[in-house]
């Protein structure tokens, strides 16, 4: 690998008026911008990272409500750069806790001594290419001014929580929370009635845990999700021990499947080829094994609307199965989408907990929330009152933070226009008229369709070679061409066409944020084909690329 002395770059006349400089600016300290930075400290380049908080971890510093834990098992959501890391680090749950996963990203931030290359509490503002010095110049909410050649985007694909808008939100005398934004002292719901609105991820997770506490929960549900039980528990360290030992060809398997991910590989053969009996067998086993497998029992599960409803059916059966009400079971079974569709959630007593005597259901999509009121809120058809309501309305997912930043390009262009119908990328990585920008499983990428951290290092190290290349062959700014782009753009469309999901109004289709564009946002591909295709390129002298 070739390296380079660290320096400070040489600064255009433009750039004189910048507080720093350096050769990359990284947006972000979850586990995206941690290892972007110790890749390019790697490649002898100066890097400095800028972070809104007051600590690494990204969405595991943010999300930090009762019961958030990763829906990935532990042994497979961690590093794979260094073999070092999982031999060092020992996880005590099977899906490890947001405060777990939180200590691993300090740990690693400390041993790798990452911390002095980071800039906390500071938020980036604006990002400007300056055409004539071929540097980005970047400016922050704390008055910084500062330039760079490379500006990397590890700004995460669930990290802008979704505000709640609701009418008369100012007019609440309780507490509110939004489950993207927790009190780091955490919250204590003993005797409270609590409500909370929405049932996606992060309300299936917290929702059991507040009903343990609360003297009443009441769930306001627009949209029932299909939920796998996770079936947690304490490590298995023998299966710990024997993945450690052979962590190099793990992680490379993983890099090399559709999902990242080893355990519980999807299956090859179809639903609608096997028999009755055979079906029901593989359902109730991965059942049993808990998890994301679940989607995976079959070939054609999110291809073939016949094959997708034998798996409908065996969730929605074992849904009524666990609760005592049918009209609440009912109510909590997903019939209008797809399964899989929208990512699974997996869970822990999610489903049972609608069987206590203190949580209520409350279906809005009949009866919608007309507004907050001072002592609680009201529906089309009641009005209810609470001590405390806890807002789980989600994520402008994969495009909000980037667009959060007043991004422009060559010639002043502003990626919020060049993405106004949609968001716009070759390979999910960079994005036409905007050279030297990164976006670590930015969309167009596999991303939130697979284990994050895997494709998290896959992009990180494309970057990095990407950077190493230009440097060695004294090229100043790579872009894609308009032409590759809109072929990419066609190929991920045309990809997703063939499956069922756009069937459904999910967050991968932007369709929780009202006027977002409706658009099929991750590349459904498979991370094995997709990084063998970016490999493709890159071996090709950057195919699809302008290189100047």
């Amino acid at each position: 690998m070739a390296t380079r002395t660290q320096h400070a770059p040489e600064q255009s006349a433009t750039a004189d008026a910048y507080d720093a400089a350096y050769d990359a600016i990284i947006v972000g300290a979850g586990f995206a911008g941690l290892y972007m930075l110790h890749r390019l400290r790697g490649l002898g380049l100066s890097a400095r990272v800028i972070e809104a908080a007051d600590g690494v971890g990204g969405t595991w510093y943010w999300n930090r409500y009762p019961g958030a834990r990763c829906d990935i098992e532990s042994l497979e959501y961690q590093y794979g750069f260094d073999d070092d890391l999982p031999r060092e680090w020992r996880w005590s749950e099977r899906y490890a806790s947001q405060p777990e996963i939180l200590r691993y990203i300090n740990h690693v931030a400390d041993r790798l001594d990452l911390r002095r290359d980071i800039q906390f509490e500071t938020r980036v503002t604006s990002a400007r290419f300056h055409e004539g010095a071929a540097r980005w110049l970047i400016e922050t909410d704390n008055g910084d001014r500062i330039s760079a050649a490379f500006c990397i985007m590890a700004t995460g694909c669930l990290s802008a929580p979704r505000h709640p808008g609701f009418k008369g939100l100012e007019s609440f005398e309780g507490d509110w929370y939004h489950t993207g934004y927790w009190p780091h002292e955490g919250v204590d719901f003993t005797g409270k009635r609590a409500g909370i609105i929405g049932t996606g991820s992060s309300a299936i997770q917290s929702i059991p845990h507040i009903a343990r506490q609360a003297a009443h929960l009441t769930v306001f549900q627009r949209t029932p999700n299909f939920s796998i039980p996770a079936h947690n528990g304490p490590i298995d360290h023998e299966a710990e021990r024997q993945m450690t030992e052979r962590y190099t060809e793990v992680r490379r398997r993983a890099r090399a499947s559709a999902a990242g991910v080893v355990s519980r590989a999807p299956s090859e053969r179809s639903a609608m080829q096997v028999t009755p009996e055979e079906r029901e067998a593989e359902f109730e086993a991965r059942w049993q094994y808990g998890g994301l497998g679940m989607g995976g029992a079959f070939i054609d599960i999110v291809i073939s609307p016949e094959a997708n409803q034998t798996a409908a059916d065996f969730v929605r059966g074992k849904i009524r199965s666990i609760l005592k009400d049918p009209v609440t079971a009912d109510l909590l079974c997903p019939k209008d989408y797809p399964f899989a569709t929208k990512r699974l959630c997996v869970d822990t007593e999610y489903f049972e907990t609608f069987n206590r005597n203190n949580v209520t259901l409350v279906d809005v999509r009949s009866a919608p929330i007309e507004e907050i009121t001072p002592k609680g809120l009201r529906t089309a058809d009641a009005e209810y009152e609470f001590d405390c309501l806890v807002f789980a309305t989600g994520f402008d997912a994969m495009t909000g933070a980037l667009l959060g930043i007043d991004v422009r390009g060559r010639g002043g262009q502003e990626l919020r226009d060049a993405w106004s119908a949609g968001p716009r990328t070759y390979l999910g990585l960079q994005v036409a008229g905007f050279p030297n920008l990164f976006t670590i499983t930015g969309p167009g990428s596999p991303s939130v369709l697979t284990n994050m951290i895997v494709s998290i290092e896959q992009h990180v190290d494309w970057i990095a070679a990407c950077i190493e290349y230009l440097l060695e062959h004294g090229i100043k700014t790579i872009e894609p061409t308009v032409e590759a782009q809109d072929a990419w753009v066609e190929h991920v469309n045309q990809v997703a066409s063939l499956t069922l999901f756009p069937q459904a109004n999910s967050w991968y289709m932007g369709a929780n944020i009202p006027g977002k564009p409706r658009v099929f946002m991750p590349y459904i591909g498979g991370l094995g084909a997709y990084a063998q295709k970016c490999d493709e390129i890159a071996a090709n002298g950057y195919e699809g690329f302008v290189l100047a």
